[in-house]
């Protein structure tokens, strides 16, 4: 299997008034790729500029960052004949890899946007090349830019940054490194939702060695979502144990929800709902459950409180008017 380092370079209104700009609010305008063997070697390049169809005006922060102007796009073919080309350079059986998580969702996104075929049906694993160096070198927390991670393993900068080939010729090179001096890290997949899982079968049960993630397929709304049994369970990832939990389903924004439950054999277990929506205004669920300290257990705690009293306020607040 191959590895596609991917990066893409975007651009998008000044003013957001144009009719396309709800549909496709980032068109793609240059693909820039490098193919890397098992071993991390590098094979192969791709790198092609986009001739634009919706935006025909650079956006200023756009241009100024990549020290380009719309009459350079004109040299690029249409996107469906470039992304064609991209793919068919792929191969078979490969994996992506990006520095972040966008590249990716934009891609399909465009390529829908031109009716074309879809990559996939259901979530896609790839390798978040940002996650991975924050993994192996950081506190697994943070995400870095990617010349800082150019800096912080001393590599050569060759070329310039911020453009397409160049951040993927980087972002190739970063993994690299990790290949040679930390090949574990590349267990921790990621997962791009732009297409959902379609049923209970494709839905995403993964396990990780600090954390476990499930996505659900996906539901009319949040109400028939919270009422699966696999969307609001609490499961051990080591031992496999439904728990019971010892703080329920709570959330202070309708969007993130919190629980606690507790394992006799391996302690506490933290639980976190997101609710996501999907281009057709339906709804999924991204769960990860995660071992804790009795400590930030008690944070869950001051959490579940802190809910409780914002929701108070807003009672009171109706009630007074």
């Amino acid at each position: 299997m191959n590895y596609i380092v991917l990066d893409l370079e975007w651009n998008q209104s000044n003013t957001g008034r144009e009719q396309e700009s709800d549909k496709l609010p980032f068109e793609i305008i240059e693909i820039g790729a490098i193919k890397l063997n098992e071993a991390c070697e590098m094979i192969s390049e791709f790198n092609e500029l986009v001739r634009p169809q919706v935006y025909h005006e650079m956006n200023r922060v756009t241009g100024q960052l990549l020290h380009m102007q719309m009459r350079e796009l004109e040299r690029g073919k249409p996107f469906p004949q470039v992304a064609e080309r991209f793919l068919d350079w792929c191969g078979e059986e490969y994996c992506f890899c990006t520095w972040g998580t966008l590249d990716l969702t934009e891609l399909q996104r465009n390529m829908q946007f031109y009716g074309m075929k879809p990559l996939s049906h259901a979530p896609i694993a790839f390798l978040d090349v940002q996650k991975l160096f924050s993994i192996a070198w950081e506190d697994r927390k943070s995400r870095r830019a990617l010349e800082y991670a150019v800096d912080f393993l001393r590599m050569e900068k060759d070329i310039p940054f911020h453009r397409a080939f160049s951040d993927a010729y980087y972002t190739a090179k970063v993994l690299a490194i990790l290949k040679r001096d930390k090949p574990a890290v590349f267990s921790n997949v990621s997962f791009d939702t732009f297409h959902p899982p379609r049923s209970r079968e494709d839905e995403v049960k993964a396990q990780f060695d600090t954390y476990a993630k499930f996505i659900s397929r996906e539901f009319k709304n949040k109400t028939e979502a919270f009422a699966d049994r696999e969307v609001i369970s609490s499961k051990c990832y080591f031992c496999h144990c439904n728990l019971k939990k010892r703080i329920k389903w709570f959330t202070a924004n309708g969007r993130h929800y919190y629980c606690l439950a507790y394992c006799e054999k391996h302690g506490f277990l933290k639980g976190k709902l997101r609710i996501r929506k999907t281009e057709g205004d339906r709804v999924y669920v991204v769960k990860t459950t995660r071992l804790i300290s009795e400590d930030e257990a008690g944070g869950i705690e001051q959490r579940r409180e802190h809910a409780r009293e914002m929701r108070r306020h807003k009672r009171r607040k109706r009630e007074a008017e």
